[in-house]
């Protein structure tokens, strides 16, 4: 690959990256307005083109009409309601299509071009299958919220959505920066970069605990209440934290707990990047490798900000939205500056 072939790869790659970004802002936006169950069938083809007469959006309303969350929430709402739900669902599995367009047509163009090896061919299919398989869980998580009593999507399901979600994301992201830049760059401190490569290690293993952990505040509605900080309406630990049993279950079903461990997930993932940021500082690194970990500093500081502001004003939907972007944003901020530091890794180098 030339130079200009792997810029212009990897700028395709970054495009599908913001794309996932998006995704990750509509599914937000879509959850918080309680969009999510308006569409009442999967349809992967045909599901791309919405219902373009009455006879057809009366159809739509009528078999939303018949799941609990109409009932329960909705009831009485005439069919603009519905259909201003129904249009937030269907742009947000449409941009899903779009990025598998993205992803499928790059990859041809590409390939036709004889631009890519035979690795990153056979990766990015592997990408592309992946992609097909997050739809499908996009559709389990769905299908948890039409039964009896039920007004949402099961928290377990919504969190394994949101996962795979950002494990494409990663993968796509770490790919685009290794065609960009095929070669570790030399690190004039090789045990201080170790060991800042370390705590970033430990500091992204947190921000994935965090988000995880955020999925379950949002699938649970956690966030709605003890919305004061830093206390919870009064008290350090709130009361109720282990009233379910088996003990584990209170991390992803007893409000209290949930919220508490997001809290205290966020505050140690927020204090490891900055010993990161403050190892990275003091350590002689390459001027990318530097300007990625003061970076990674800043954004931990905004996500912080926008999660206190999220609870206080009890989650308005831009500001949930927002804040679970921005957690994305700051996981991808991480794994730029882990790529700036693949020299650390005893000189190895990486080959697309």
């Amino acid at each position: 690959m030339t130079l200009r072939d792997r810029r212009h790869v990897s700028n395709w790659l970054l495009s599908i990256c913001v794309m996932l970004l998006g995704m990750i802002a509509l599914g937000g936006a879509t959850r918080l307005t309680g969009s999510g169950l308006s569409i009442m069938e999967w349809r992967p083809l045909t599901g791309i083109i919405p219902p373009l007469t009455h006879a057809q959006w009366e159809h739509e309303f009528a078999l939303y009409q018949g799941i609990p969350q109409y009932k329960i929430l909705h009831d009485g709402f005439g069919l603009a309601g519905f259909q201003q739900i129904f249009w937030l669902e269907w742009i947000h599995r449409f941009w899903g299509r779009l990025m598998g367009i993205n992803l499928l047509g790059g990859l041809a163009f590409f390939a036709v071009r004889r631009v890519l090896t035979r690795g990153l061919v056979i990766r990015l299919l592997v990408f592309f299958v992946l992609g097909g398989l997050q739809g499908a869980i996009g559709w389990f998580m769905v299908a948890s919220g039409f039964r009896p009593d039920s007004t949402a999507v099961e928290p377990v399901r919504l969190v394994l959505h949101l996962g795979m979600a950002l494990l494409l994301y990663v993968a796509i992201l770490w790919t685009a920066l290794s065609v960009r830049f095929p070669q570790p760059e030399a690190l004039p401190d090789m045990i201080g970069a170790r060991r800042t490569r370390t705590f970033l290690h430990a500091a992204l293993g947190l921000v994935g605990l965090t988000i995880v952990a955020g999925g379950f505040t949002a699938g649970t509605h956690a966030g709605f209440v003890f919305n004061t900080f830093p206390l919870m309406d009064g008290h350090l630990i709130p009361e109720g934290y282990a009233k379910l049993s088996p003990f584990w279950y209170n991390w992803i079903a007893n409000i209290p707990a949930v919220q508490f461990d997001h809290r205290l997930l966020a505050t140690v993932t927020a204090l490891t990047i900055g010993l990161t940021v403050l190892t990275g500082m003091k350590t002689k690194l390459t001027t990318r490798a530097h300007a990625a970990v003061a970076l990674l500093g800043w954004a931990v500081l905004i996500q912080y900000a926008l999660g206190v502001t999220t609870l206080l004003l009890v989650v308005p939907v831009w500001a949930g939205t927002v804040h679970q972007t921005f957690a994305a944003i700051l996981l991808g901020v991480g794994v730029f500056a882990m790529h700036t530091l693949r020299g650390a890794r005893r000189g190895r180098s990486e080959n697309i």
